[in-house]
């Protein structure tokens, strides 16, 4: 384990026993040389935190088989998704542009201008409108893998545009499930809703059936260079999960202690404060267990040594809204917002011929930067007209620090889970937000406060300046969107809808806890019809 919670009160040294313990599991898998043209294996999870996994402190959870490939590769401790929600996010791993420049700033079908309203959310601003579909002007990475010689496959989800905008009409051969919606439709076990992937028998894990997918792809394609993007719908809401499953984490919670409450209230949501969501737990426990289901396909087949493998999630742990699912904790909130928790993400890359096994890196890195390491480590030729914002990793897997550069992120919108209208650059160990409801500024050392506890703005105001003008100028030049203010926003309109959230939403949620943790808990749809028959 990187992290152990116990030792979660202070973040430097959750940082320091991570590096540690890191170090004392590592083993060498350095090999004679680099294969030509070596496979690529990229798993995305779909809303998984940074703390939601057993590797990366989560002491409830449990995910042997995805913390195989931490161990086995180094991990980015300061990695990063390029959004704090999902098709930004996505776009930005498939572009190697950040989300001011590509367009795509929120989901894509969220509400746009006065449409905005209809959310009943009584917000200060209108949120700008957003490109719908990943630009087919660009050339994606699988569009140049497939240009370097690569095979490409594509399963689950993608959320990047309507038809005519699928991975199949982005550079993907085959495509076993992605379509324009962004959560498993009719839910995670079959029958399921799903134009791009045929519904299995009933009570089939839709999590499972894009890993045999997976296997399939990869046997079929053994004898050449393939690239396998796994895009998991899990962990995304609905939780569904079975029985078995959540008896075993409802068991576990208990164990170790049901806390009396679980959420805190944040700017415009709870936010849920203690990793304790039985129905949460299966559906991890089972996306790893389809991870492990391609890794020892791979190792069977006898491809592991030549096959690069790519973890990490498009944005932070649901912390707040959509399902209230999991607690990002030490990191702030989660999913949607500005801070830490919804942004900072499981980052791990693992190159079996690199001396890389059990090590860690703190320098920052995003999911622009895919693009580029994927060409060098395939022996592609790069493309910085394309991957505009994207650096290859390379050199600091083979142990180089390059020099800082800034990473921003521009989140115009308020979305589901609460968090505001923002854009942020990172530059070294400063953190600045901008919010536009008000033109705040907050400003957070985050090596040595990576909770984000406390503003540092008015003891630095010229570093708060100097960042700010760099912001902006980045925004100006990438040709950002902008929020507006709504000439029909009522201050005591918002105020009551606030106080009903307190007052009446907190406690509902409260007591929906400790109904999925009561020993007689029944959703109410027969376990969604689950036997584990893809096991």
């Amino acid at each position: 384990m990187f992290f152990n919670n116990k030792t979660m009160n202070k973040s430097t040294t959750l940082l320091a026993t991570s590096l540690v313990v890191l170090a004392s599991c590592h083993t060498t898998q350095k090999q004679e040389a680099e294969p030509n043209k070596p496979n690529i294996l990229f798993i995305l999870a779909d809303d998984l935190g940074y703390h939601d996994l057993s590797c990366m402190g989560s002491n409830y959870y449990e995910t042997p088989n995805i913390d195989r490939i931490a161990s086995e590769g180094m991990v980015f401790t300061e990695g990063y998704a390029a959004c704090q929600v999902c098709s930004p996010s996505r776009a930005s791993i498939m572009s190697g542009k950040f989300t001011a420049r590509h367009g795509i700033t929120d989901w894509i079908g969220a509400r746009t201008g006065e449409e905005w309203r209809k959310a009943g959310r009584f917000n200060k601003l209108l949120p700008p409108e957003y490109v719908h579909n990943l630009p087919h002007e660009y050339t994606t990475l699988p569009e140049s893998l497939k240009e370097a010689g690569y095979k490409t496959f594509f399963a689950g989800k993608w959320h990047l545009g309507s038809e005519g905008s699928w991975p199949e009409d982005h550079g993907f051969d085959i495509n076993k499930g992605g379509w324009d919606k962004g959560s498993p439709m009719g839910g995670f076990y079959a029958p399921w809703e799903n134009p791009r992937l045929e519904s299995g028998p009933n009570g089939e894990s839709l999590t499972m059936r894009l890993a045999h997918e997976t296997v399939s792809f990869i046997k079929a394609h053994s004898d050449t260079s393939f690239f396998a993007f796994l895009s998991f719908y899990a962990v995304h809401a609905p939780l569904q999960t079975t029985q078995e499953k959540w008896a075993k984490y409802r068991q576990k919670a208990e164990e170790m202690g049901i806390a009396e409450s679980g959420f805190e209230m944040g700017h415009f949501l709870p936010i849920r404060q203690v990793q304790d969501n039985p129905v949460y737990g299966g559906l991890v426990e089972t996306m790893d267990d389809a991870v492990g289901l391609v890794l020892n396909a791979l190792e069977e087949m006898g491809l592991a040594d030549n096959t690069i493998v790519v973890f990490t999630s498009d944005n932070g742990g649901v912390a707040a809204g959509d399902a209230f699912a999991t607690s990002n904790k030490p990191l702030r909130a989660g999913k949607g917002y500005q801070f830490e928790g919804g942004i900072r993400e499981p980052y791990f890359i693992k190159v079996p011929w690199l001396d890389i096994a059990g090590k860690t890196s703190d320098i920052p890195a995003i999911g622009t930067d895919f693009y580029p390491t994927l060409l060098e480590l395939a022996g592609a030729r790069l493309k910085p007209a394309e991957h505009t914002d994207g650096i290859s990793l390379v050199p600091v897997l083979n142990g180089a620090h390059p020099d800082e550069r800034p990473l921003y992120w521009h989140y115009p919108h308020y979305g589901n889970q609460g968090g505001e209208p923002s854009s942020i650059i990172r530059l070294g160990q400063w953190k600045l937000i901008h919010y536009y409801e008000d033109g705040r500024r907050e400003l957070y050392n985050i090596k040595t406060d990576p909770e984000e506890s406390n503003d540092v703005v008015t003891e630095y105001p010229e570093i708060a300046k100097q960042l700010h003008e760099q912001l902006f100028a980045f925004l100006q030049e990438a040709g950002a969107r902008f929020p507006e203010k709504d000439p029909a926003y009522n201050e005591e309109l918002e105020s009551k809808h606030l106080e009903q959230v307190r007052t009446e939403f907190l406690p509902l949620l409260e007591k929906q806890r400790l109904e999925i943790l009561s020993k007689d808990y029944n959703p109410g749809n027969n376990w969604w019809g689950s036997a584990e028959i893809n096991d």
